[in-house]
């Protein structure tokens, strides 16, 4: 069949592959972000900015190679109290002294004592990756049961679920529904017993969001074409400026045309105006070989438990740059999402880099060896 044709006996050398992508694309996401500080800010903020963009790349790829070392298995032990810390950092971003608003948003907390700042939903993600992937796996047969199975784990979900659409992350929650349902799916879950509860309760909470939070409301309206946007309009021109090889680095007059967040959550469209549609391509390229290498990779290990924790890990990145990808062209509603290795942003990056490594290292975990 398909997914056989495309399975390899050694997964290692699909490992190395997806590795060096990543490595591209955290380059080129670097390469932008000092090009836009560069000529956005002042010498003496430009080097403070370098340097932060800098000490983000190091870490990231310290993350990628510690995932990779650790693999899912090394996490396995630690699972549910990563879990019931994931819970409690989601509850925190209302916890005075720990909250960090923004834009009237809570989904960051911040460690004054270390200067940090973080978005706690990001970590989440992976962590309920690597907790449904270990319940499918003891549970076995069980997983098909709604009572012992299913339902518990929807439970679990739901409660994560709502706690970051109430921060409010209309965005983030469906991107952690969507890796959720789908890595219970692929282990083993009757997908109709899933589907009824998601729709019912996720769409009706989507559904309530949508209609009494006013910028939500707005956004839909905008990608309808019944509102107006500064920001999604104008990052559509500077799009269209770049042509086939764009105004060239530096050269965009965008960034310094009021067009907020060309650096974070429309960054595409900054490569879009100095690179043009030759550097659309090779980003797209660049994300097209990540999914495609990731598919035939995790087809090809042969541990149950490490296969659908690399589904998940890989599956969360994969659809979150397929939301910016779409968001920015207006082939889909704007939602405040970076993409994966290329925007600006600490959390965004260390987490996504920290998931592909645990996903690489899944290659590594020995068959039939998790426990029941």
């Amino acid at each position: 069949n398909a997914a056989k044709s495309i399975e390899t006996e050694d997964p290692a050398p699909l490992a190395q592959r997806l590795f060096f992508v990543v490595l591209a694309l955290i380059g080129l996401g670097l390469v932008m972000q000092v090009n836009h500080a560069a000529t956005t800010q002042d010498p003496e903020t430009f080097w403070s900015q370098l340097t932060t963009q800098l000490g983000f790349r190091i870490a990231a790829v310290g993350a990628l190679l510690a995932g990779y070392k650790l693999g899912p298995q090394g996490l396995r032990r630690f699972i549910p109290a990563l879990t019931v810390l994931s819970f409690v950092a989601l509850l925190l971003v209302f916890v005075p002294g720990f909250a960090a608003s923004k834009n009237g948003a809570h989904r960051w907390i911040e460690l004054p004592l270390v200067g940090l700042s973080f978005q706690p939903s990001e970590l989440a993600r992976i962590v309920i990756i690597l907790w449904v992937a270990d319940r499918c796996i003891r549970l076995g047969a069980d997983v098909l049961d709604m009572r012992r199975g299913v339902l518990p784990m929807l439970v679990v979900g739901f409660l994560f679920f709502f706690s970051i659409l109430v921060e409010t992350d209309l965005g983030g929650s469906l991107l952690f529904l969507v890796c959720f349902v789908s890595t219970l799916w692929m282990g083993g879950a009757d997908l109709l017993k899933v589907a009824g509860p998601v729709m019912g309760i996720g769409g009706t909470a989507v559904l309530l969001v949508v209609t009494f939070v006013g910028y939500i409301r707005n956004r839909l309206l905008m990608w309808l074409g019944s509102a107006s946007n500064h920001q999604v309009e104008r990052s559509a021109d500077a799009i269209a400026s770049g042509d086939c090889f764009g105004v060239g680095l530096g050269q965009g007059l965008y960034r310094n045309a009021r067009v907020p967040y060309l650096d974070t959550d429309y960054v595409f469209a900054l490569v879009g105006e100095e690179l043009g549609l030759f550097g659309m391509l090779v980003l797209l390229g660049l994300f097209v070989a990540f999914a495609w290498t990731a598919l035939r990779y995790v087809l090809s290990i042969k541990d149950r438990y490490a296969a659908l924790c690399a589904f998940g890990l890989l599956l969360s990145v994969c659809v979150q740059a397929m939301v910016h990808l779409q968001v920015v062209p207006r082939l889909a509603p704007p939602k405040g999402m970076p993409l994966p290795f290329i925007s600006h942003g600490g959390t965004a990056l260390v987490v996504s880099s920290l998931a592909v490594g645990l996903a690489l290292g899944a290659h590594r975990s020995k068959p039939d060896v998790s426990p029941r």
